[in-house]
């Protein structure tokens, strides 16, 4: 085996090691009293039961989809795909198991410590970012030794960890949102009990979902964005370099990028700074910091020259840029979420309308930072005397972006574990000082998971184009005509998709919670003493409408996100399925930015009047702030997040059926003939 793979391999089981290390940690401190254990019990197994349900499905699919790929393409790309689908899932089994934990033991800690609880939620959500990368990292690096570097095969890594991620992400994000609706809907503007109270019929079902959308289908998500980001820098540099470099480079960084994040991570957990923000912060510069210096060093050892750093430090710098962006957008320590809080002051109506118009302005620097980004890669790299390694540059500065995966994921997931300790402590009736400490760490959460989402959205546009051009070499395609109709019809379809696919998620969202909403209704109703406390409410029924409904609503989105590039390749050409791509990568990066960030938006706006300011709550600017942060749930957590991976997993699907497309694509315009 080759050095540079031996070194691949090893950073990634290092981080698995770390994960296991993380994980014991956090076994071994207190969960607290029984009444906190009782309801962390019903949350871990909640969430299981979810997990348990979702996989039988995908085992269907996954049988069904790698039988497709044997049959018309490679059994070796079968068995690649199958791989990169089991290291996805196991990626999100891992994490959301530790976070079920995590979450009453920082509930516990709360009581005693904000740093202590912000160490064991941070802790959490390291093993759900070193899972990610280590899974990702040493499953693809194995698929390439074991397959000789034959890149044909190796892709179905990453369409297997697309496939899942855009299930994982679409099923966890019906589930949560459903029952936070219903619960905030219900229970906080009707009944007008405090958020998480234990009377909430959908209280636990709340806080099963931000496991399941949160930890379990956001750590699909970034998995999927970390493989596809080096399949895409894999695949390019097979093509432009004879020697193996462009292969070397990618994977190295990878493996330096997991060693830096988990030093990041050791000082993030000992940072003494009083704010939890300064404190995540910390840890993710540092990483950043030391995959800079060594992608520099690395750069000249492999091709004499500081160019392929110049890609990775500007997709990094890119990176970092999107996610301050989206902070300023999504943070109440900024203009944009304070402007909401006194729109609301007027009711519903205007909060809905200020959040939609922070949503559209937020589009506009995280595009103009991607142009950049992908105009200073190509050119860095070598675009003006070879356009093949310009697009290898845009491929590596999206290895760059998410070289600190590890890191970005762990502070993207300690979000949902500190607000299903705040659950716990409402739930439990700690003193009220603890729901403080778990609030403040909550609110830090939703910047954080903003933040990441950013990391993702950004980090997708530049994977999304590498991996186009890697379509463009597989079918000979050499120019984009949009004169041609038949290229412009696939752009149309293309930009077209990804308002299918939020329309479907956000409807499938609004069905499960009116569900839930009759629901809680009816057992506010027919309970005699649950609002006044003397009775307990029926906590499955709400568990298993979210589960049902999530597992139902899920296969519509999840199943076009293939059938339709596979479709318009084979009925209208490789031209066509090239302006698909390209449309649904344009509007799609669009759509999820607005989402993401008009939801985190509305979010903290109505924390910000829970705050104190505007009268608090229960006041009138509090209620529609609830109402604006209802619309903004699935916005943020349900359909923005997948729009990513579904331009992802169309062009990669693209890619590794290219040989089908390029062989019988046109089929239309044959028979016309």
């Amino acid at each position: 085996m080759n050095s540079y793979l031996v070194y691949t391999i090893a950073a990634g089981i290092l981080a698995l090691i770390f994960a296991l290390f993380l994980g014991n940690f956090i076994s071994k401190e207190n969960p607290g009293n029984e009444k906190m254990a009782e309801i962390s019990s019903h949350i871990h197994e909640g969430a299981m039961a979810f997990l348990r349900t979702e996989y039988k499905y995908l085992t269907a699919f996954i049988i069904i989809v790698s039988a497709v790929i044997a049959l018309f393409l490679k059994w070796e790309t079968a068995v690649c795909f199958i791989w990169g689908a089991l290291f996805s899932i196991l990626a999100g089994y891992f994490g959301m198991n530790v976070a079920t934990k995590a979450n009453v033991r920082t509930a516990e800690a709360a009581r005693h410590s904000q740093s202590k609880a912000l160490q064991i939620a941070f802790s959490g959500g390291s093993v759900m970012g070193m899972s990610v990368v280590g899974l990702g990292l040493f499953g693809l690096g194995l698929m390439y030794f074991i397959f000789g570097g034959n890149m044909d095969f190796v892709t179905g890594f990453g369409l297997g960890a697309s496939s899942i991620a855009l299930f994982a992400r679409v099923g966890g994000g019906i589930y949560t949102k459903a029952a936070d609706v219903g619960a905030d809907l219900v229970g906080k503007v009707e009944a007008g009990i405090p958020e998480d109270d234990p009377r909430n019929p959908a209280v636990i079902a709340d806080n099963v979902g931000d496991n399941v959308g949160d930890v379990a289908g956001m750590g699909a998500d970034l998995f999927e964005s970390y493989v596809g980001s080096i399949v895409s820098a894999l695949t390019l540099g097979a093509v432009v370099f004879r020697d193996k470099s462009g292969i070397i480079y990618p994977f190295l960084l990878s493996a330096i990028g997991i060693v830096a994040s988990i030093l990041g991570v050791l000082f993030a957990r000992k940072s003494k700074a009083s704010n939890p923000q300064r404190a995540l912060n910390s840890g993710t510069y540092i990483s950043g910091t030391i995959v800079i210096v060594s992608a520099a060093i690395l750069s000249n050892m492999v091709f004499g020259n500081f160019k392929a750093f110049g890609a990775v430090a500007t997709g990094l710098v890119v990176g970092m840029l999107i996610g301050k962006i989206t902070e300023i957008y999504t943070s109440d320590e900024y203009d944009s979420v304070k402007k909401i809080a006194n729109q609301s002051e007027t009711g519903p109506a205007t909060t809905i309308i200020s959040g939609l118009a922070v949503g559209m302005y937020s589009t506009l620097w995280p595009i103009i930072l991607i142009c950049i980004g992908v105009l200073l890669s190509y050119f860095i790299m070598g675009g003006s005397k070879d356009g093949v390694l310009g697009l290898y540059g845009i491929a590596l500065s999206a290895v760059g972006m998410l070289s600190t995966t590890g890191i970005t994921v762990a502070v993207d997931a300690y979000g949902p574990i500190a607000d299903n300790a705040g659950g716990i402590a409402e739930m439990a009736e700690l003193p009220h000082e603890v729901r403080e400490v778990t609030d403040k760490l909550d609110s830090v959460g939703n910047t954080t998971a903003a933040i990441g989402k950013g990391f993702a959205i950004g980090s997708a546009a530049l994977t999304a184009l590498a991996l186009f051009a890697s379509y463009a070499q597989a079918v000979e395609l050499k120019v984009i005509d949009l004169l041609n109709p038949i290229t412009l019809i696939g752009v149309f379809i293309g930009a077209m998709l990804p308002f299918l696919f939020g329309a479907l998620t956000m409807e499938s969202v609004g069905k499960a919670a009116n569900e839930m909403i009759e629901e809680v209704r009816r057992q506010f109703k027919d309970i005699p003493g649950l609002m006044e406390g003397k009775a307990k409410p029926d906590y499955k029924k709400c568990v298993d409408i979210s589960t049902s409904a999530a597992i139902r609503e899920m296969v519509i989105p999840g199943v076009l996100a293939i059938i339709v590039p596979l479709g318009v390749g084979l009925i209208l050409g490789k031209e066509a399925l090239g302006g698909l791509i390209g449309g649904a990568v344009a509007t799609g990066v669009l759509v999820a930015i607005l989402m993401a960030n008009a939801g985190g938006a509305w979010d903290n706006a109505k924390k910000y009047i829970e705050g104190g300011t505007h009268g608090g709550k229960g006041s009138y600017a509090h209620k529609a702030a609830v109402v604006g942060d209802t619309v903004g749930d699935p916005f943020k957590d349900t359909s923005g997040p997948a729009m990513n991976i579904l331009i992802k997993l169309m062009t990669i699907v693209s890619l590794v059926f290219a040989p089908v497309i390029l062989k019988y694509g046109g089929i239309l315009f044959k028979f016309i003939k």
